[in-house]
């Protein structure tokens, strides 16, 4: 018995694939009872270099010797972007073919189209290497914690974001110093915006919370914040309050019926497990009514943890599809049908902030801005002020809140910066794990 795949793509990911299933052509005929076979895969330029050489007569320019091969039971869909890919998935369903896919974007923003698809024609999509590379989130919320009421979710879910900001942390480099680091190191790609504008882990996020709560939000749901507004200051400001920052993706259920979901930097308590994934490392927490908090952690992106994620939902697919005698296979989100609960407005959420305000040293500044932060019903946990700046002649007035309603503190922070001594003001949500 033979299970045969193709692939849409290969470059990074797709050669990755291709490695495991030939190298490890054994181990996998073990684990599964049969074999695994690479038929076709699609590219553009067949002679181009590969990372690894691709076995004899594979590689085709032809996207129907793959997508409605009736050969081909699964099909791989690695070459990004939205289009060709979203024709190429739903024909591969329409054809009767199950979709393994790491393309984030393309479920975020089409997954309703494409996972009703999928419950139409009965088959199956898998996608646990979109999210959080080799870390096997998609699979533990979905069959794992599937007994669980899911209360809140958090995650580091960009490695790119999160080496430059622990460079910053750690070595006080500016934004721009530890981007031009991560470029260099072949972690951030030439033109970076997806990632430290938060829009890679925001397609991520969407996918999360799907899973979690049975909810797909689109991208105008979620409030979504970079990083490129950081500066050292604001780290090292951090560290004596004992915070450390993180840009964290956040969705909790918090009204029966309305969820939270939010991408944004924010100040992690120092001791807190989050605040210790370093690098271009990717971490996930989920707390469950029943489980409690389950903490995962890992390599979020390369060649060979995405590939391990492909091949292991390849595996379970091929197991699926060979064992399963029911008319309906298992929904790729572990729920029969999205429901419509309303994703929370930002404006609305409560929480305590930090505040650094580049202000001119003069008299009555400090009862200036506490007083309109006052009229907004925004109270001070806090304040520090330190030393001049040399070059603009600023100093930092910086203050920690009680917890505040964003859509105030918004509008306080809005009138304060009309004050003739406010040159500016830098804004960061304390994120609070009750």
């Amino acid at each position: 018995m033979i299970t045969k795949i193709g692939l849409l793509g290969y470059g990074t990911v797709g050669a990755g694939v291709a490695q495991i299933v030939t190298q490890e052509q054994a181990l996998l005929t073990q684990k599964l009872g049969w074999t695994i076979k690479l038929v076709k895969a699609v590219v553009r330029n067949p002679q181009a270099q590969r990372r690894f050489t691709p076995p004899e007569g594979l590689l085709t320019t032809e996207p129907d010797e793959v997508v409605g091969n009736p050969e081909i039971e699964v099909v791989c869909e690695l070459i990004g972007g939205i289009e060709p890919a979203r024709t190429l998935v739903l024909k591969a369903l329409s054809a009767g073919q199950h979709v393994i896919t790491a393309n984030k974007a393309l479920l975020a923003l089409h997954g309703t189209e494409i996972f009703e698809k999928a419950q139409e024609v009965n088959r199956c999509v898998m996608f646990e290497a979109a999210v959080a590379g080799s870390i096997p989130i998609i699979r533990t919320i979905r069959e794992g914690l599937s007994a669980n009421r899911i209360q809140n979710l958090y995650g580091i879910l960009n490695g790119t974001t999160n080496l430059i900001l622990t460079r910053m942390s750690k070595d006080h480099l500016t934004f721009d110093s530890a981007l031009k680091e991560a470029q260099q190191a072949g972690y951030a790609e030439a033109d970076p915006t997806t990632d430290v504008m938060g829009y890679d882990a925001a397609h991520k996020l969407i996918l999360l919370t799907a899973l979690a709560y049975g909810v797909l939000p689109k991208m105008d749901d979620i409030h979504i914040e970079g990083i490129t507004q950081l500066e050292p200051e604001d780290f090292s400001f951090a560290s004596e309050f004992g915070y450390v920052i993180k840009l964290l993706a956040v969705s909790s259920l918090v009204e029966k019926e309305t969820i939270e979901a939010r991408l944004q930097p924010v100040m992690l308590p120092a001791s807190h497990l989050l605040a210790g994934v370093g690098g271009a490392m990717n971490a996930v927490m989920v707390r469950g009514n029943a489980s409690g908090d389950i903490f995962v952690s890992g390599p979020g992106a390369g060649m060979m943890p995405t590939a391990s994620a492909v091949v292991g939902d390849i595996l379970e697919v091929a197991r699926t599809t060979r064992h399963s005698h029911s008319d309906h296979r298992p929904s790729a989100l572990g729920w029969r049908s999205l429901k419509s609960e309303m994703i929370k407005p930002i404006t609305q959420t409560s929480a305590p902030y930090y505040l650094r305000y580049a202000v001119i040293d003069r008299p009555g500044v400090l009862s200036s801005i506490s007083g309109i932060l006052g009229r907004h019903d925004i109270s001070l946990a806090q304040v520090i002020q330190k030393g001049q700046n040399p070059q603009t002649g600023t100093v930092n007035l910086v203050m920690l809140t009680h917890r505040a309603v964003f859509g105030d503190l918004s509008e306080a922070v809005k009138e304060t910066q009309a004050l003739e001594v406010v040159k500016g003001v830098h804004l960061i949500r304390v994120e609070e794990f009750n």
